[in-house]
């Protein structure tokens, strides 16, 4: 049987401050950059010497 999820906490203080600016701050890219890490990551998955699926 599974176990209830517990509620989230509620940030408070330092903590939710920082949250705030955390998520404030975030770096967005354009579609030629996340293009560009795509074709990276795809890149580096065929030269990995172990087998690595995607489910995407």
């Amino acid at each position: 049987m599974a176990r209830p999820i517990r509620e989230t906490p509620v940030l408070k203080g330092e903590d939710a401050f920082n949250f705030e600016m955390r998520r404030l701050q975030v770096q967005h890219m354009s579609k030629e950059q996340r293009a560009e890490n795509r074709r990276k990551l795809e890149e580096d998955i065929a030269n990995s010497p172990i087998k690595i699926e995607w489910c995407w």
